[in-house]
């Protein structure tokens, strides 16, 4: 714990290289307590009224980044949240810039990551009167975050942060919003008035009910054909060691959700990824560890899961506990606690899950046949390259331990597969809420916390064409805080699909574009590359594997300059054919 005294004014004026004003003097508590609660890095677009808070956080030690767009800026403090534990702030002018915020408090909740927002906000004797970017702040914030709050008074303000950074943490972590009027801002008030308090206790470790556990072991025992899913709460919670020794003991064949890829590495023998559909449909048991049965396990429902199918549920959050199917066995806990009460647990029974058993034989013969198909797809020579042949080569060349960010429908969901994780914490995606726009701000929440922690790893940010237009303009930002990210644009010319070259003239032979060319298409051939070089990054457009892999290899030894590869693809390349579609639609 870091407990930061309050710097004379002097001082504050050196450290922050800015002239003094009563209004940084008086930004500087709010700044200063939130580097007493351990928060080590704000995002945001500064403007009346929060550009002295800004300052005022530089000069309390807290990093601040400067992001071209707030959406942008909120996904990157969430993902300092995921990563770190501990809440980034965005900040945030009023109205717009507020309102331009909501989507990464939605996402930050949806995904329960820990995020501290605060907005400036009118003047309080200004309220009803049209005040400029006037706007119903709190009220607004309450659908999308856990807590959301004005402070009374600049003396309370402490306590406020506080409040926020525990609330952000405890329980199932999410967003929390805290308000501060203009006048705030330049209000003078005495310090010794100002109520600092202490930075929050860590969330406290709970574990499940000795009789729940043992229930679910016996369960486990009694199983046929069982299948362990890994969550991104079990990596939020820092439950691989255990997880890890429970799969060796057991022998449970397991499945990451996306962003769990890698609590387990991806390598081990036991990963039945590549035969996820039918690990999923003949399953008879299912343990889930820190995965909720939503949308992206397909609400546990059939016909993706057995109709009788017997679901063991461990999770922080009793309101998750039941949601979609009626567990067999609940444990209400912390991921890692829990795990290791089980493990303890088989170590009684001697629990072991035989190798050699016919779901074993029926999992890895779906898997060898994944897996061929896959590599057949990659080692096509034709062009233009489709997406398995492009992630073929990335994954021949990049970093075992660098951290992979992706977004895009095709791109995330073949990388996914085709791209390996070996350590945890290391895949940001769009995640539960599905939002397309996080990958550059998660890109450079994770540059900045890996400079601090890691220095060396790599970024490694993985778009499509279309993901990459939600921010594309975050460029400058990475180029401008020198933060060495690699950035590679599958771009095959569209959403979903495209149009090649001739084929959009073609098109626009028949008359207006807004009239004539599908609305999954976008301009082909676009340069995204030039818009790295047009801010001292270095740039490669690639259409051969050799291209590709001549950029990669140079965008890899240069360690200090971003880069950003536009691969260009077949417009009609996809994934390969489903058993089920990528939604399943519930009948609920």
């Amino acid at each position: 714990m870091r407990l930061l005294r309050l710097l004379p004014c002097s001082e504050l004026s050196a450290v922050s290289g800015a002239a003094l004003t009563p209004a940084l003097t008086e930004a500087w508590p709010l700044a200063c307590d939130s580097h007493r609660q351990n928060v080590e890095y704000m995002f945001g677009i500064v403007g009346i009224p929060v550009t002295e808070i800004a300052v005022a956080a530089q000069a309390a030690g807290i990093k601040y980044v400067g992001m071209r767009n707030e959406q942008a800026a909120c996904y990157a403090a969430s993902a300092v949240g995921y990563l770190t534990g501990r809440p980034g702030v965005c900040l945030v002018v009023s109205g717009p810039g507020f309102l331009h915020a909501l989507a990464g408090m939605a996402n930050a909740t949806i995904n329960c990551w820990p995020l501290i927002v605060i907005g400036g906000s009118s003047d309080r004797n200004q309220e009803t009167m049209g005040a400029f970017q006037e706007f119903p702040q709190v009220e607004a914030g309450r659908l999308y975050n856990k807590l959301s709050v004005r402070p009374s008074s600049v003396e309370v303000i402490p306590a406020v942060i506080e409040k926020a950074v525990r609330t952000s943490i405890y329980g199932r972590p999410g967003s929390c919003y805290i308000d501060i009027p203009g006048d705030f801002v330049n209000l003078q008030v005495n310090k010794s008035s100002v109520k600092y308090v202490e930075c929050c206790l860590p969330p406290p470790i709970s574990m499940a009910e000795h009789s729940a556990v043992s229930k679910a072991a016996s369960i486990i025992a009694l199983s046929k054909q069982p299948l362990l899913i890994i969550g991104k709460g079990a990596a939020y919670s820092h439950a691989e060691n255990n997880i890890r020794k429970m799969v060796d003991f057991c022998g449970l064949p397991f499945l990451p959700t996306p962003m769990a890829k890698g609590v387990v590495p991806d390598n081990h023998p036991n990963c039945v990824a590549a035969a996820r559909s039918t690990a999923l449909q003949h399953a008879d048991v299912i343990i889930l560890l820190g995965a909720r049965l939503n949308w992206i396990l397909h609400f546990g429902l059939p016909p993706r899961f057995q109709q009788d199918v017997k679901v063991i549920q461990i999770d922080i959050c009793a309101e998750e506990l039941g949601n979609n199917v009626r567990p067999a066995a609940i444990l209400l806990g912390d991921i890692n606690a829990v795990t290791k009460q089980l493990l303890e647990e088989f170590s009684k029974r001697s629990l072991k899950y035989p190798s050699n058993s016919e779901w074993w034989k029926r999992l890895r013969g779906k898997i060898k046949n994944n897996e061929e198909r896959s590599k057949g797809l990659a080692l096509q020579k034709s062009l233009p390259m489709n997406y398995y042949t492009v992630f073929h080569h990335i994954r021949e060349l990049i970093p075992k331990d660098c951290i992979l960010v992706s977004e895009g429908a095709n791109t995330m969901d073949i990388g996914r597969t085709m791209l390996p994780n070996y350590y945890p914490r290391q895949r940001l995606d769009a995640g539960t809420f599905g939002t397309m726009g996080v990958g550059l701000g998660f890109a450079i929440a994770a540059a900045m916390v890996a400079k601090d922690r890691t220095p060396g790893k790599r970024v490694i940010c993985i778009e499509g064409d279309s993901a990459f237009g939600f921010s594309g303009m975050e460029v400058e930002t990475i180029c401008r805080y020198n933060l060495p990210i690699l950035i590679i644009v599958v771009n095959n010319n569209g959403i979903y699909t495209g149009l090649n070259a001739n084929a959009w003239k073609e098109m626009l032979k028949f008359g207006d574009p807004a009239t004539c060319v599908p609305p999954v298409s976008l301009l082909p051939n676009s340069h995204y590359e030039d818009i790295m070089s047009a801010f001292g990054g270095k740039g490669y457009f690639v259409k051969t594997p050799e291209e590709l892999q001549n950029a990669l290899k140079a965008s890899l030894t240069d360690e200090q300059t971003p880069s950003l590869i536009n691969v260009m693809i077949d417009p009609q390349s996809d994934r390969k054919k489903q058993e089920f579609p990528w939604l399943t639609r519930s009948n609920l």
